[in-house]
């Protein structure tokens, strides 16, 4: 069984349709995939309709924006309750100052490249959640950049000369959350520095006593030293340990499958959630 846990949509930074996603899962040979747009749900419904009509299996989730210890880092929910308060306000909170983040960056950008808050409305389409990746677009539209990662690289570098925060719960905050709204917490790419800080141990234990389920090891972003080093954590506190693409369409070279899930860590997830997975 082939199973990837960690793919994003339009509705938040992808670029192709909730359904396109699954359709495409299934042409790569998937057996079960997760939606997990950007502090959103938006997505579930058609994503849910999809897997129906060319027999793949959904897991609905959610990837909650978060931070500890001052690091921006990301909650992978899965199979939550989505209309529980407790969380649905905190994707709110999120979703909302990211379009206010955007904006101001696209202020501070236009001081020097050509763009306009305009040109991001027309790459975001029908995005629910605006953000980087949707400026990133507009600057290669514009011919700034090649693609987005070459945006990424300077323009839009976390600390970098144009870089607005947003406003993100503390993680284990968001990992109670997660639990509160039947979800199963599962901490995404932990170990990416090629992204930027990482959390040091400690932010593990503190999660773990929040309610913690899981670990994304095998992830593109992580070098072989940080996936022993999550081995090493997710066996100590007894974690699960997951691996996902993180899929982005065209928006980011991760392809589909290129990471995977033991079927066993799948069980222990649905055992664990609320929401049902469609299609299993």
């Amino acid at each position: 069984m082939r199973i990837d846990l960690h793919t994003h949509s339009r509705a938040s930074d992808g670029t192709d349709a909730p359904a396109r996603v699954v359709v495409d899962a299934r042409a790569a040979g998937l057996d079960v995939v997760a939606l997990t747009d950007h502090d959103t749900t938006a997505g579930w419904d058609e994503a849910a309709r999809a897997a129906t009509e060319v027999g793949v299996a959904l897991v609905r989730g959610t990837e909650v924006s978060a931070k500890a210890h001052g690091i921006s880092v990301h909650v992978l929910s899965y199979l939550q309750d989505p209309t529980a308060t407790v969380l649905t306000r905190e994707l709110d909170a999120a979703r909302e100052s990211r379009v206010h983040r955007a904006e101001r960056m696209v202020e501070l950008l236009a001081r020097d490249v050509p763009i306009t808050w305009q040109d991001v409305l027309d790459q975001s389409r029908d995005a629910v959640v605006v953000g980087r990746p949707h400026i990133a677009d507009a600057l290669v539209a514009r011919g700034v950049v090649p693609d987005r990662s070459a945006a990424f690289t300077h323009l839009l570098a976390s600390g970098g000369p144009y870089h607005v925060h947003h406003y993100a719960p503390e993680a284990a905050a968001a990992v109670a959350a997660v639990r509160a709204a039947g979800g199963v917490p599962v901490f995404a790419h932990p170990g990416a520095d090629v992204r930027g800080r990482v959390v040091p141990d400690p932010v593990f234990d503190e999660l773990a006593e929040a309610g913690l389920v899981g670990l994304e090891v095998h992830h593109r972003d992580h070098t072989p030293a940080q996936v022993e080093r999550l081995l090493a954590i997710a066996a100590r506190l007894d974690l699960l340990v997951t691996g996902s693409s993180d899929y982005h369409g065209d928006g980011k070279p991760n392809r589909l499958g290129e990471n995977l899930t033991d079927p066993q860590v799948l069980a222990a997830i649905v055992a664990q959630g609320t929401t049902e997975v469609v299609g299993a």
